[in-house]
Parts: C-alpha cells; structure tokens; sequence
C-alpha cells in the first residue's frame, strides 16, 4: 500500500509498505519527489522489488529515478539493488564503509558497469540534491550499523530513521503513533539489543534537534507525527539503556552442559 506523507507545490513524499508478507521482516520503502526527479529510500530485498516497483510505476516513469538511497547494508534494506541498477539509471547513495561490499550485492553487474553511479557518503554525512531540493544525509553510526545513515528532507521536514524507532508487532505500519507508552513497550527488547550505547542515543538525539522535524518516519512500523511525539520519542531514546550498556561477565561466558 501506499499513502501520502506531504504534497506541496512540486514536493511530494509517498510512504510505501506492506509488501512483505509471511515470515520475512516487514519495511517501509519512502519515496521523495522533488521538480520531476525522484529518490527512493531502502528499497528492501527480493520481496519487495517486484511489488514496490509496480506501485512506483503506477505513479511515475522510473527514468525519473534519480537515486537509490541505502541507510546501511542489511538484506532488508537494499539486496533488491542489482535490479534498481538494471532496470533504472539511479545513482547508488551509500555509506563509503559499504561502498566496497557492493560487488557482493550485483554479482551480474560488472563493476565498471555501475561504479560511476556510486554516490559514497562520508562519515559526516553530506547534501544530496534533487530537483530544486536538499535530503541532509545524516551520521547514524552504531545505529545499528557502524556505518549508518539516516535522510532529512528540509521541505517536507521528515526525517527517515532507519532501524532507530522501529517496531514490529503492529500491522497498520502507515498509520501514526497516538499512545506513546503503549507503543514504546513494543520496541524496546529490539532497540536494547540494536542500538549500540546511550551515549550514541543521546549524542544523536542532541543532533535531530538542531533540525526543525514534524515527522520521523523508521523503516519498520508507524511513524511519529507532529513536533510533540518527536520531542517525546527524543527523551525517550536518549535515556534508553542499550547495547553496550546492558553487557556484563555472564553475556561472554563460555556454555556449559
């Protein structure tokens, strides 16, 4: 399915999901339209190119695909690249720290074929330009990857999180979060275990809020709309306890019969 995040004047931004059903994890794809030009967020694995891309080609010519965007290397977010890159002539955004495992992912793609369609992002982030707009790449390492990126769109002023805000246990994944308590129970075992420490989550947090945010949009389950349950969820993940935090002897002790 597909709804609407914002329409404005030449800018549009479409939340995808949904595609994935049975076991496989489910995912949200975003979609950013800026003067014609088009750039696609973590478009996710085999299970969801055929379906994905069936939806985008209801709307738009895929010759308007002016990037393919990955937050980090996970099979959920970007193993479906080989096809993005045979079947469209989008640039590639990826972090520089997973540049180099892309011939692991177009096994069938020479690479002289598509290294000039590589966009390496540094570890400080970068701008990204499309049509008349600017995406805001984002330092997310250790977020869970360590070479994590996570996207700002200044005209829509949604931020794309990647695994940070996810959750799982809720089929409406295009719907808001309403009660924030209730649903914060549902993520927090996954962002203990994913995220690497609360310094992380506190030196991020400190950054979203440099950045005028109405919507943060994770790659798994609902968003957060509306400036308050963005200053909510920020308070809660910068007190979270997680990754580092939590290990003691026992989580490295050698098994015993």
């Amino acid at each position: 399915m597909s709804r609407v995040l914002y329409e404005k004047d030449d800018h549009k931004v479409i939340l995808f999901t949904g595609f994935v059903e049975g076991d496989g994890v489910h995912s949200n794809q975003l979609l950013i339209e800026d003067h014609g030009q088009l750039a696609l967020f973590d478009p996710g694995g085999e299970l969801t190119y055929q379906p994905l891309q069936m939806e985008i080609s209801k709307l738009y010519d895929l010759k308007q695909l002016e990037f393919v965007v990955a937050s980090h290397q996970d099979p959920d977010i970007i193993t479906s690249l080989e096809k993005w890159l045979l079947y469209s002539h989008a640039r590639i955004v990826i972090s520089t720290l997973w540049q180099r495992f892309l011939p692991h992912l177009v096994p069938s793609v020479r690479a002289n074929d598509y290294k000039d369609r590589i966009v390496p992002v540094p570890d400080r982030g970068a701008i990204i330009n499309l049509g008349q707009c600017q995406i805001k790449a984002l330092p997310a390492h250790f977020l869970h990857s360590v070479g994590n990126l996570h996207f700002y769109d200044e005209t829509s002023k949604i931020l794309f999180t990647g695994d940070v805000g996810a959750s799982f246990d809720n089929p409406d994944d295009d719907l808001a979060v309403e009660d924030f308590d209730i649903h914060s129970d549902g993520m927090l075992d996954f962002h203990q275990r994913y995220m690497g420490a609360n310094i992380i989550c506190r030196l991020w947090a400190n950054m979203v809020r440099e950045l005028d945010v109405e919507m943060i949009v994770p790659q798994h389950g609902r968003p957060y709309v509306g400036k308050e349950m963005v200053a909510t969820f920020l308070r809660w993940f910068e007190e979270l306890k997680c990754g580092i935090d939590l290990m003691k002897v026992k989580s490295y002790s050698v098994p015993r019969l």
